[in-house]
């Protein structure tokens, strides 16, 4: 299998650094022979050696980690080079293009910039003054160095650009799977609260009517007989429609992926009569009153609204002692408020036998999860609910929801 140059460099830094700092030295031996036409070639062979050997080592040694030191070392060695009589050209520069380049990849493009005046500040002086070749034209001892030593800073520059550009790449990426996985996770939350806050109002509700009328039916059992079959069919009537709602509920987790399955209609305030009617069989007086003129909901409020009134008659039959509850729906022009009220006279423990009537009572000291569930249903489209103690007696609950919700709630889904 073939492993790609980057990956192998990136694995085997020494390795390359080694073979790198054996290439550019045989290329600065091999430079240090070129002349122009009609000049002589300096003898010195032993000091041109040992520059090369000193400006390779360097870079062998130090490149990746003091790049700034090796670009002094090996401007001297190509300032000595070209003192001793040596034609300027890239093979000589060798060394001194590396260290520029590792320069500008490591401390970027200010400190490149000014390393690599400094070397033309070294280079070129040198070449006008010190050079002993007199026939070395001019353009090759100013232009040429200044055109080759830039190339490694251009080179540099575009080599950081481009990694910092892939640095930010994955940077946003992590970023954005980092938020995939918070807004997933939040989903679900609050998914699960919706399907706990369903399966609470559906098993709460059902339940409570079903024990309400078993024990209307025992009592009537032994006075009233003939009425007894009609509250155990009612009965019989509440647990299927329980078992109904939550086998549609359950069916959610189920067939979450079938997007095809049949859908049932979400309740409404449509279900109103047969709500009541269900009511009624626990032995609650449920009586509706309609203030202005109804209009059709969205499916969010209209659910929101049902499982209010639902869950607020649940706690008149399971806390309040009642006989007789009343709802009203009031429709205003952006607005639908619904009271329930009740004539019980159950108070809370913090105001059981003091004998005055109790003030409204917060959301969360209501009983259980059934106050505190209604407050979300409402302010998941916008709404707001409130309930407390009425001073004449008994209980309401007032939940105000707007009609166009900024944000509706989801519908209910059941196959």
């Amino acid at each position: 299998m073939c492993i790609p140059w980057q990956r192998y460099a990136d694995d085997h830094t020494r390795t390359v650094d080694t073979m790198t700092a054996v290439l550019l030295f045989a290329a600065f031996l091999f430079g240090a022979e070129f002349t122009v036409p009609g000049a002589g070639r300096p003898d010195t062979a032993g000091p041109t050696i040992a520059l090369g050997l000193l400006s390779c080592g360097t870079l062998l040694r130090w490149q990746r980690t003091r790049p700034g030191a090796v670009v002094a070392v090996t401007t001297g060695g190509a300032a000595a080079a070209i003192a001793l009589g040596h034609l300027i050209t890239p093979l000589l520069l060798g060394p001194l293009m590396l260290a520029l380049y590792r320069l500008t990849v490591r401390a970027g493009r200010r400190s490149s910039r000014r390393h690599y005046c400094a070397a033309l500040a070294v280079i070129v002086p040198t070449a006008l003054l010190a050079d002993p070749v007199a026939h070395h034209p001019w353009p090759m001892k100013t232009i040429s160095p200044a055109v080759w030593l830039l190339f490694p800073v251009v080179t540099g520059n575009l080599v950081r650009l481009q990694r910092a550009y892939v640095d930010a790449v994955q940077a946003r990426a992590e970023y954005a799977e980092q938020g995939r996985e918070e807004e997933a996770h939040r989903r679900v939350v609050e998914e699960r609260v919706r399907i706990a806050r369903e399966l609470h109002d559906v098993v709460a509700h059902h339940l409570t009517l079903a024990n309400a009328q078993a024990g209307t039916a025992a009592h009537l059992a032994r006075t009233h007989p003939d009425r007894a079959h009609g509250i155990l069919d009612d009965l019989a009537g509440t647990t299927s429609s329980a078992l109904r709602e939550l086998k549609a509920t359950v069916n959610l987790l189920r067939r979450a992926d079938e997007g095809d399955a049949p859908l049932a209609p979400s309740p409404g305030l449509a279900q109103l009569a047969e709500l009541t009617r269900t009511c009624a069989g626990a032995g609650l007086d449920v009586r509706v009153a309609t203030e202005g003129t109804a209009r059709p909901l969205t499916p969010g409020v209209d659910l929101t609204a049902y499982r209010i009134v639902q869950e607020a008659l649940t706690n008149v039959t399971r806390h309040a002692g009642a006989r007789t509850a009343r709802v009203r729906l009031c429709f205003d022009h952006d607005r639908l408020t619904i009271t329930v009220t009740d004539d019980g006279t159950a108070q809370t423990a913090g105001t059981a036998g003091t004998g005055e009537p109790a003030g409204p009572v917060p959301i969360e000291d209501g009983r259980g999860f059934g106050l505190i569930g209604l407050r979300e249903r409402a302010e998941s489209v916008g709404g707001a609910l409130r309930a407390g103690h009425r001073p004449e007696g008994g209980f309401r609950v007032t939940a105000r929801l707007p009609l166009y919700p900024d944000t509706p709630a989801p519908s209910e889904r059941t196959p």
